[in-house]
């Protein structure tokens, strides 16, 4: 886990998350840790990890953050997005959707005791995990991860939005950072890992 948010913002700027993905002003407030329990990987700011260690939903743990609402009140959305699609070099059908989950609540508070920070699911997925799969020769692509604190309505995604529409075809050429300023989202954390093709 990462211990100063100062790191995690040099370190999303030394990968071009900032600004590719992630537009400036960013404050961290929040320490994002997803992790692979069937693998035992876990994604830490540009680490590299390989498809078949990623190919499950991952579990997704926080540190709560300090609001001015009552917890109950407060949610999250979470987005992983790959803004290397179908490479770095030719970026066109960037950034792809792979992961978008609405209504994620922090950790109970009593849970600060017991070390336990995994984040409650309390809706089902708008887009379904989708496993980093790279093209073949490709070379490394970038998993974005991304945690927003909702605005205090929580968050409607209309049936006909684009986030509802999961099929390969339907996932690219998205931008979270609009998807964020449409729906009043508050970016509060974010990490990244990458996965590298095979061979072409």
């Amino acid at each position: 886990m990462i211990d100063s948010y100062s790191a995690v913002v040099s370190a999303l700027t030394a990968g071009d998350i900032i600004p590719e993905v992630i537009r400036l002003p960013f404050n961290p407030s929040a320490r994002l840790v997803v992790s692979w329990p069937t693998s035992d990987k876990e994604a830490s700011l540009g680490n590299t990890l390989t498809a078949p260690e990623t190919a499950l939903e991952p579990s997704v743990a926080f540190t709560p953050m300090i609001t001015q609402a009552p917890y109950d009140e407060v949610s999250y959305t979470l987005v992983m997005t790959d803004p290397d699609a179908p490479s770095r070099k030719d970026p066109k059908f960037a950034q792809w959707r792979h992961w978008l989950v609405t209504g994620v609540k922090a950790p109970y508070p009593t849970n600060l005791d017991t070390g336990d920070l995994t984040a409650h699911f309390t809706q089902p997925a708008t887009t379904p995990y989708y496993c980093p799969a790279p093209p073949p020769g490709s070379g490394p692509h970038r998993y974005v991860l991304l945690l927003y604190r909702e605005p205090a309505i929580g968050v409607t995604i209309a049936p006909t939005a684009p986030e509802r529409k999961n099929l390969p075809k339907d996932r690219g050429q998205w931008d979270a950072a609009v998807f964020a300023e449409e729906y009043g989202l508050e970016l509060v954390a974010a990490n990244f890992f990458y996965v590298e093709g095979p061979e072409s």
